[in-house]
């Protein structure tokens, strides 16, 4: 029988229940339960940055996929699964019993675990690869004698498969850059996820705050920007799928009030426009490609609307974190001009970036999750198509499963789309998204 896996989008171990897991709706083989993957690039590069693992679901479970494309988690972290020879390189280093566990799938006994009772804060990583898993700030005592935690660093660095081991069904946990065992998950967590991962201490290296980690359990170098032209939506969905973002978050900013909500924005003199932070690896994409992409999604002409969208709201705008950003994006603006690329002048606001407040959860990846479209034309494609003629990546039948199919606890916290456990912010959002 294939064993079937999936994105485990929390953290821990634990174990799950049949019925849980018919709620689940077993996904393909680390099938990752986001929207559905791009059909155009930003910029071509040798390495081709991606979010959650797609792997083909014939492929042998047993065996770790290995593919020359970079996988990025939206937390900057290189997720890109190891080839088996290499696992098993750094799997030699380790001790006889952490090998039995992390490459064996065995149990250390319990209350026996080395960081059981750790009160420090800082974060666990994973042992073979380095890639943190989980939190000193999600960890709790669950008294089954096993670290447990009820959600993980970052949904693409955990990911699970059916266990029936023991003759009943559980779903063991795994680093999702190398493979290796840390535990089970089971749902009898606490709020507000209601999951409890369930995992050996030998699975794990703790690194308390202020402690140097190395390398391999550190994020790559990334730099910020923010776009607003028009609804978020589209600007969200097109600046997701492009080679080299890491991450792309909705919200609002340039305006004059603290912590504002869709409502107030769209209804009330606060301000603010909608607006897109989009975190980027400079050495895939540059700061240019993304304001060549920016300019080919939307009407820069258009003052304080965008197609149907009319109000200051919709403005058109470039907010710079840096001296740099600035004159490149009014140099890029000059050339347009210049270039007569438009018929009527530009009215995009090009200054430095305010103060970014992250939208309500539930415009985060909207169109993945509800297969609609707006204004937002695809970068490169020319004029947007039709309704007839939109993408098929975009056809409700053709997209990936929606938090209804998942557990009421773990859809209504996590949503659908990969990325570190999300709720709106109740306050600013600094310039690069945090773990």
């Amino acid at each position: 029988m294939r064993i079937t896996q999936f994105v485990i989008g929390l953290v821990g171990g634990g174990v799950l229940t049949v019925g849980v897991l018919a709620a689940l709706g077993i996904l393909p083989l680390r099938t990752s339960i986001a929207g559905p993957q791009s059909t155009f690039v930003l910029q071509p590069a040798s390495a081709q940055p991606a979010h959650a693992p797609a792997i083909d679901p014939e492929d042998d479970p047993d065996v770790t996929a290995h593919t020359t494309a970079k996988k990025y988690s939206k937390s900057a972290y290189d997720v890109t699964p190891l080839p088996r020879d290499e696992v098993e390189r750094l799997a030699s280093t380790l001790d006889e019993e952490t090998y039995r566990i992390t490459q064996k799938a065995g149990t250390e006994p319990a209350f026996c675990g080395t960081l059981l009772d750790n009160k420090k804060d800082g974060v666990y990583c994973c042992v073979v690869c380095g890639l943190p898993l989980f939190t000193s700030e999600h960890k709790f005592t669950s008294g089954s004698g096993w670290p447990s935690f009820y959600t993980t660093f970052d949904r693409e660095h955990v990911v699970g498969k059916e266990d029936r081991s023991l003759g009943m069904v559980r779903v063991e946990i795994e680093c999702a850059r190398c493979t290796a065992h840390l535990g089970h998950v089971f749902d009898d967590g606490p709020e507000p996820t209601g999951m409890r991962f369930c995992l050996n201490s030998a699975s794990l290296t703790f690194y308390e705050n202020g402690e140097e980690r190395p390398p391999q359990s550190m994020p790559i170098a990334t730099e910020t920007a923010y776009f607003a032209g028009g609804c978020f939506w589209g600007i969200e969905h097109y600046f997701q799928k492009g080679e080299g973002v890491i991450n792309a978050v909705s919200g609002y900013m340039q305006g004059k009030t603290e912590d504002p909500t869709y409502k107030e924005v769209s209804y009330e003199d606060t301000g603010h426009a909608e607006a897109v932070m989009v975190v980027f690896d400079p050495k895939v994409i540059s700061y240019e490609r993304l304001l060549k992409a920016f300019f080919d999604m939307h009407d820069p002409t258009q003052l304080n609307r965008q197609g149907p969208d009319v109000g200051s709201q919709y403005r058109s705008g470039i907010y710079t974190t840096s001296e740099a950003q600035l004159a490149a994006a009014r140099s890029y603006v000059q050339q347009l001009q210049a270039d007569g690329r438009f018929d009527r002048p530009i009215v995009t606001e090009i200054e430095p970036a305010e103060t970014f407040y992250a939208a309500e959860d539930y415009h985060q990846d909207y169109i993945e999750t509800t297969g609609r479209a707006c204004h937002v034309k695809t970068p490169g494609e020319g004029p947007r198509p039709s309704r007839e003629a939109r993408p098929a990546a975009l056809a409700p039948q053709e997209r990936q499963p929606t938090p209804s199919r998942l557990p009421a606890c773990w859809g209504r916290y996590y949503g659908a789309a990969p990325g570190p456990p999300r709720g709106r912010p109740r306050g600013p959002v600094p310039g690069q998204m945090p773990p």
